[in-house]
């Protein structure tokens, strides 16, 4: 109890601790965003071998806790003193401690990022069970943005579990309602199924996949229904400037494929901390508030 009036009365310590268990969430993350679209691809190939009468392939275990993890340059297992969030990056100088092979500076910014984002909800929520749910959305949407920048895939090993739980939360509420999460759940998945299939109407092409309408579904499950046009605004605007800013920096053409996941989850994260007053400021300068 002690600490627990701790974290509820001193809000630095409260902030600090939510930072360090960001920072240590965001190792883990990383595990998860290399790892994951593996498995998925040893299970893939696993079941078209079965599928095709073919001999299982014999491969090493693999999972989000095992094997320990390594430097993929020279096997050298990494010691626990050397995957200190950020500060075991910053003592080796970004090197392998054996082979001194360069070790890539997103490992950092991801738990960075995480550390941050999660004392940003902190900050917002203060010391409540909202503020417990939106670091685990906060966390999921990390995950599935880089996994889509990585892969193009946003697993339902993960999207289709917390649009679940989105569900499950409207009970008490958290979010919002359940009327309110279950129209959102309904509506997120079909806005976007319905443009997908105008669009391939219209030009005989995919504009995205089933992940992105899971993805919205999970959102409007989570934050309602209410929160969906904001979401769609914000996630067209956001993928206009991040896409226009590829095109110019990295010179892709405009046929390039470029997942949407990120630019929706994006635009989610807003809407779970400032989506009402954003809504609320809109419509006091459009005359209707």
């Amino acid at each position: 109890m002690e600490l627990i009036d701790l974290l509820q009365g001193n809000q630095p310590f409260f902030l600090a601790t939510v930072f360090v268990l960001g920072l240590l969430v965001g190792s883990f993350l990383n595990v998860v965003i290399y790892r994951l679209p593996l498995m998925m691809d040893r299970e893939w190939k696993a079941q078209a071998r079965e599928q095709l009468g073919q001999e299982p392939v014999e491969e090493a275990p693999l999972s989000l806790a095992r094997p320990a993890s390594r430097c993929p340059a020279c096997g050298h297992r990494i010691r626990f003193y050397e995957n200190i969030p950020v500060l075991s990056y910053l003592l080796l100088r970004g090197r392998c401690s054996s082979c001194k092979t360069a070790i890539s500076l997103r490992y950092p910014l991801v738990e960075l990022l995480t550390g941050v984002l999660s004392v940003a909800v902190a900050w917002h929520f203060g010391f409540s069970w909202q503020t417990g749910a939106a670091l685990l959305l906060t966390w999921t949407l990390i995950v599935l943005s880089l996994i889509d920048v990585d892969h193009q895939l946003l697993p339902d090993a993960i999207t289709l579990p917390v649009l679940w739980l989105g569900l499950v939360l409207s009970l008490f509420p958290v979010f919002a309602d359940v009327r309110s999460s279950l129209i959102g759940a309904a509506a997120g998945y079909l806005a976007l199924w319905i443009v997908y299939q105008l669009f391939r109407l219209i030009t005989g092409r995919e504009g995205m996949g089933y992940g992105d309408f899971k993805l919205l579904a999970l959102l409007g499950a989570w934050l309602g229904w209410q929160a969906l046009p904001l979401i769609v605004l914000l996630s067209s605007v956001v993928g206009a400037v991040l896409g226009a800013t590829l095109m110019l920096v990295q010179g892709r053409d405009r046929h390039h494929a470029i997942p949407f996941g990120p630019y929706l989850a994006i635009a989610g994260w807003i809407a779970l901390l400032w989506g009402d007053r954003i809504t609320a400021a809109y419509l006091r300068y459009a005359g209707l508030g």
